[in-house]
């Protein structure tokens, strides 16, 4: 029996990039795995849950859902914004709880962390997986507006 595919949402509007127009190597260079990334509007964007699942880690920067196959996705909003301890986010869900696909995780203040002094774009990661392994939305691969809860990527089983 052949599991289907995961499909992963955008969890935030804005413009898809590609991982290699993030400023930090380690998600540029796809070490934290592959994915694509999106460049948000400044003001203030609910980000969603990418996929249904469990909330395994949340931080008000970055969270990680797992689906109930085993992939996980981790968003995570703006570069060096683990250095803003908060500010800018506030959290709408916990860590542990069982989200849908679409579901309000933390509010992004984009303009706050711009006014810091951070990069505010939102890589978007399929954990432990290859880059053969996730086929992107054709708007992502376009590096089109994406909205929040379009189709981004697709997880191939």
């Amino acid at each position: 029996m052949t599991l289907p595919d995961l499909v992963v949402l955008a969890p935030v509007p804005g413009r898809a990039a590609d991982l290699t127009e993030v400023p930090d190597p380690t998600f540029a260079q796809a070490i934290v795995g592959p994915g694509a990334a999106i460049d948000p509007p400044h003001a203030v964007v609910d980000a969603i849950a990418p996929i249904s699942g469990k909330l395994l880690k949340v931080f008000p920067h970055a969270y990680v859902i797992v689906a109930p196959s085993g992939v996980g996705v981790l968003v995570h909003l703006g570069i060096d914004t683990v250095q803003l301890k908060g500010e800018g986010f506030t959290l709408r869900a916990q860590q542990g709880d069982t989200v849908t696909a679409g579901d309000v995780i933390v509010s992004y203040d984009v303009p706050a962390i711009v006014a810091a002094g951070r990069e505010p774009i939102v890589p978007v990661i399929v954990l432990e997986r290859k880059a053969t392994d996730i086929t992107l939305a054709d708007k992502v691969a376009a590096g089109a507006a994406v909205l929040a809860g379009d189709a981004f990527l697709t997880v191939n089983r």
